[in-house]
């Protein structure tokens, strides 16, 4: 009898360990799951200069582009706002120094808390493709003289014949059409003579032993949330 309950107590602790390594090879087998750097393309709303720009100064910026953070779409135009952590100007052996954070995102039917720092990358502008501003009427190529200037010319009546948009072209256009930094590069580029240097708590932090960091508000700047976007 006695030596059956031990058999039994063996048996069950078998069991019990044989599980336990089984759970631990499938934990191990499961890749941890990864989290993508969410990539904030924004336009400043005042100029930020590292050594006259105090820490501590408060910042704004609006979103470029639409943004998915955790199943929240913060939209294009979205407000972020943060203050400056890290302000210094360039000396003889120190390079400037400077680093924003952003910390939430406002809209008009919304809010969200987020973590951003500023990072070493921008957008440029795409190019402007060329333009013809001639108001040589279309039919002047088939007369048997070169045009004069006569006949033809541009009719404010009739929009069609303006080569420039008529005063109402942008009535109806809401703020979305008319952002500045609506057309932007696909392709984003590094500061030029620019470092960035990711810290443990996630904060990034720029460097120049060029010149003093100047940011304004015309150029698409780019802010990450999880860490420096390769």
């Amino acid at each position: 009898m006695l030596r059956k309950e031990i058999l039994a107590g063996i048996f069950g602790l078998v069991a019990i360990l044989g599980s336990a390594v089984l759970r631990g090879q499938q934990l191990a087998a499961t890749p941890p799951i990864s989290s993508e750097a969410h990539e904030f393309p924004i336009a400043l709303r005042q100029n930020v200069i590292a050594g006259a720009t105090p820490v501590g100064t408060k910042v704004q910026a609006k979103l470029v582009v639409a943004t998915l953070v955790d199943s929240v779409v913060i939209p294009r135009d979205a407000v972020l706002s943060g203050e400056v952590t890290e302000s210094a100007a360039k000396s003889a052996s120190e390079p400037s120094r400077l680093a924003i954070r952003m910390d939430s995102a406002q809209w008009k039917k919304g809010s969200t808390p987020i973590k951003a720092y500023l990072t070493g990358w921008y957008y440029p502008p795409e190019p402007i493709a060329d333009q013809k501003l001639s108001y040589q009427p279309a039919d002047a190529a088939q007369s048997p003289r070169n045009w004069n200037g006569a006949g033809t010319y541009p009719d404010a009546n009739n929009p069609a014949s303006q080569p420039f948009p008529g005063r109402d072209s942008n009535k109806d256009q809401g703020p979305e059409t008319a952002s500045p930094a609506s057309n932007i590069s696909k392709h984003r580029l590094l500061i030029k003579n620019v470092d960035a240097t990711r810290h443990d708590d996630g904060a990034v932090t720029l460097t120049s032993t060029h010149a003093n960091i100047k940011l304004d508000k015309i150029t698409t700047y780019v802010l990450s949330g999880g860490g420096v976007p390769r």
